[in-house]
């Protein structure tokens, strides 16, 4: 794969992006997909500038190949983390709930490539607009926080919007879900959940037991009253919180106060029961660990195999 444009442009092995989960995607984590040859991905979710700069350098202690920063643009120390990123020459950030746009300039200017996640079409529009590197169309199969469209309706239609790469997100873990990706335009795959069962992933082990157990059916998408609705592992809070959402006497702050604290309570603490276990919808399909290296080797293997045979088929 080594043609692949999204490879060429990050100067990565292989077109596997490693999902910027908060409280999950660490220095650890980064360092150990981006030594397996994909794209490693510290969450800078809230963090201010210099917890931010800590991890950065943390990583680059643990590998000499890229890795990238996910921006949390809602993060109140958003210019800080931006200022960070531009100081330590990362090589490449995905940006997510915002709008980028005010710090391209500077970004670009740094030598940061700016790879933006979108929901939809119009959203993928706006980034290549704006001076995106690439776009990950990320469906609502996968954890966290999701749009509306599924990964197979999504890829395609933003394939034939824009002009950039496009990295296809959600229900991806395993070689055929890399092999419909390509079929449907993507030039690369990001995936969460997958790498949540790393043996470099330093999340609770209560969390991954959790994500290994999983079936098909075990998640569910709360949030949608307030705008930002958010897919994880059923359990009791994912059932209050739903209950609570239901309610007409509820309001928007109580909602916003039983989700606060929850994914850490979960990532950190392995509170499995009150905290929020965000996956994606493909965690019943992840049942091993494995090392990142396993896990991206195997899986663009597969891809590749897969994409050969079913081509000499037609």
């Amino acid at each position: 794969m080594s043609a692949n444009p999204i490879c060429e442009m990050l100067g990565i092995k292989y077109p596997v992006f490693q999902g910027g989960m908060a409280w999950i995607a660490d220095a650890n984590l980064a360092a150990a997909v981006s030594n397996a040859g994909g794209l490693g991905i510290i969450a800078a979710m809230n963090s201010n500038g210099e917890q931010l700069r800590a991890q950065i350098r943390k990583a680059k202690e643990l590998t000499d190949k890229p890795f990238g920063v996910n921006l949390m643009l809602m993060s109140p120390y958003i210019d800080e983390a931006v200022e960070v990123v531009c100081q330590e020459k990362i090589a490449v950030v995905t940006t997510g709930a915002g709008n980028p746009a005010k710090y391209m300039e500077q970004l670009k200017n740094a030598g940061v490539k700016v790879i933006c996640v979108v929901a939809s079409v119009a959203l993928a529009v706006m980034a290549q607009r704006i001076g995106a590197s690439a776009v990950v169309a990320e469906g609502c199969e996968s954890g966290g926080h999701v749009g509306d469209t599924t990964t197979m309706a999504l890829v395609p239609q933003v394939v034939d919007a824009v002009n950039i790469p496009v990295i296809a997100a959600g229900g991806i873990a395993d070689g055929r879900g890399m092999a419909a990706a390509f079929m449907l335009g993507a030039k690369a795959i990001q995936m969460g959940t997958r790498f949540l069962t790393a043996k470099e992933c330093g999340v609770h082990p209560n969390y991954k037991e959790k994500v290994l157990k999983a079936k098909d059916r075990d998640t569910i998408v709360t949030g949608k009253s307030l705008g930002h609705p958010v897919r994880a592992l059923k359990n009791r809070m994912t059932r209050d919180f739903q209950a609570k959402e239901n309610d007409p006497l509820a309001t928007p702050d109580e909602l916003e106060k039983m989700g606060a604290g929850a994914l850490r309570r979960a990532a950190i603490d392995g509170d499995v029961k009150t905290g929020s276990c965000m996956c994606g919808q493909i965690a019943g399909l992840v049942n091993s660990e494995g090392t990142c290296e396993e896990i991206i080797t195997g899986i663009c293997r597969d891809a590749k195999a897969l994409l050969k045979k079913k081509c000499e088929e037609l």
